[in-house]
């Protein structure tokens, strides 16, 4: 399980890390977005300098600006002790490292606004 935190938007922060090809170990703030269906969004020049094998086919995705295109890596998480292989989708120029609902699936989240609680796990 990990510990997130509500920034001054109210918007669901977690600390994740984020796992290059040489087995470097990146922390990293990731905002959770309920309206985005995958796993993981970074930018493109990211996932480059993580070294994450990239797929030759790329996603169309529709996103608050529109339709967009992104590239796909695979990508590697660390959330709290477990390690995870994902799809990550890659844009240029993205402002936030995003976590979708699909870790909804496999992560309970608890988000308690009066209390201050956030977790995923």
């Amino acid at each position: 399980m990990i510990f997130g935190e509500f920034n001054s938007r109210g918007e669901l922060i977690f600390e994740i890390s984020l796992i290059a090809a040489d087995g470097d170990i990146i922390p990293v703030q990731a905002l959770l977005d309920t309206g985005f269906t995958g796993w993981l969004t970074i930018d493109n020049q990211d996932a480059l300098t993580l070294a994450w094998l990239r797929d030759s086919q790329r996603e169309d995705m529709r996103t608050a600006r529109g339709q967009a295109q992104f590239n796909l890596y695979q990508g590697i998480v660390l959330l709290g002790e477990e390690e995870f292989i994902i799809p990550a989708l890659g844009g240029d120029e993205l402002q936030d490292i995003l976590l979708g609902v699909r870790w909804l699936e496999t992560k309970r989240l608890v988000a308690d606004f009066p209390a201050g609680l956030l977790t995923l796990g």
